[in-house]
């Protein structure tokens, strides 16, 4: 008798075991219904640790701008608080630019309430001379990576020139639906818009024949180039290098999502008391029509324009509250302001 009732309770474990794991498999990623993709360039995250190879002592407890653990956790606060802001659940992808390491990210992800959430880390060193990154925090139960790269931006007439990867990483939401997502920061404008732009060329030429590729191999692929491109929407790097049109134009194979916010005067950083729009989310025509499986919200993307993350001056003019303005600390959130994408 004994030996048929365990022989029963094995059975039934097994069952139930077996059971378990086939529902496991079944859904093994979650929704991403509703859930946001954010992207920010969140003003120099720098850890208070000298690194070796890269110029980053003024960002040390003892360089110039005294940065210090307390003013560290300080920034950590505050992006968590500009990343989540209006979103009721935390993002499901979060791309951000300008950061110094893998462990700033870390250590970002375990702050506030996106410690709640599983984060995993996708980075790659760049050869930035200050040790300037991209990188990309994803929510595991709903994303699964398949690949990740880094996308080098040189340019043969300037040897010595250094800046940051493409970061290119290929992913799975659930159902199987496949998304290409491209974490951007381009060369700045330092020394003057022309005079630079020969570098964003070049960066917008990389980004183009990665995306060239991958449609090729699947014309409806979910495509999504997000970042500071240090290019307004109506620049030669976005319009004809990288072809990135208005969504209202025909013919495109990828769309930019703030080019009317441009014509309208609003913008994601502001420059000597003009707004314009450095960063940008641009995505295929198939993920804007949903054609693939993926569809956006119909407010596209948004750019996160709150109060909070402003800093009003004298005259009642507004830009984003900054970290630091020189070599004077003021405790802001950064210098550019976060936008969002609502997946369907």
């Amino acid at each position: 008798m004994k030996k048929v009732v365990l022989l029963s309770i094995l059975i039934s474990v097994c069952s139930i075991n077996g059971f378990s794991q086939k529902e496991s498999k079944k859904g093994s990623l979650q929704s991403f219904h509703s859930r946001a993709i954010v992207s920010y360039n969140v003003e120099n995250l720098f850890d208070t640790i000298d690194d070796k190879g890269v110029i980053d002592e003024e960002f040390l407890p003892s360089g110039k701008l005294k940065w210090n653990s307390e003013r560290y956790q300080v920034k950590l606060d505050h992006l968590v608080e500009a990343i989540t802001m209006n979103l009721t659940e935390n993002p499901v992808i979060i791309g951000l630019v300008e950061i110094e390491n893998k462990g700033v990210l870390m250590d970002l992800k375990k702050t506030g309430r996106l410690a709640k959430t599983n984060y995993e880390i996708a980075h790659k060193d760049s050869p930035d001379a200050r040790g300037i990154d991209c990188g990309l925090l994803y929510d595991k139960s709903c994303f699964k990576l398949l690949a990740m790269e880094n996308l080098k931006v040189s340019i043969d007439s300037i040897p010595d020139f250094k800046t940051r990867d493409i970061l290119y990483v290929k992913g799975q939401l659930q159902g199987g639906k496949v998304i290409h997502l491209f974490v951007n920061h381009w060369p700045s404008r330092r020394g003057g818009e022309g005079e630079s732009e020969v570098k964003r060329i070049r960066a917008a030429e990389v980004a183009r024949a990665k995306v060239e590729k991958i449609l090729k191999a699947d014309p409806k692929a979910n495509i999504v180039l997000m970042g500071d491109f240090n290019d307004h929407p109506d620049n030669v790097s976005i319009q004809k290098v990288l072809k990135a049109k208005e969504v209202t134009e025909s013919g495109a194979d990828l769309l930019d999502l703030f080019a009317d916010d441009q014509k309208a005067g609003k913008g994601t950083h502001n420059f000597k008391g003009e707004w314009g729009v450095l960063d940008h989310f641009i995505v295929s025509k198939a993920l804007y029509n949903g054609s693939n499986g993926i569809s956006l919200s119909p407010n596209d993307g948004k750019i996160v324009y709150e109060e909070k993350l402003l800093f009003t001056g004298k005259d009642g003019s507004k830009k984003p509250s900054t970290t630091y303005g020189g070599p004077n600390y003021y405790g802001g959130y950064s210098d550019h302001l976060p936008i969002q994408l609502i997946l369907k």
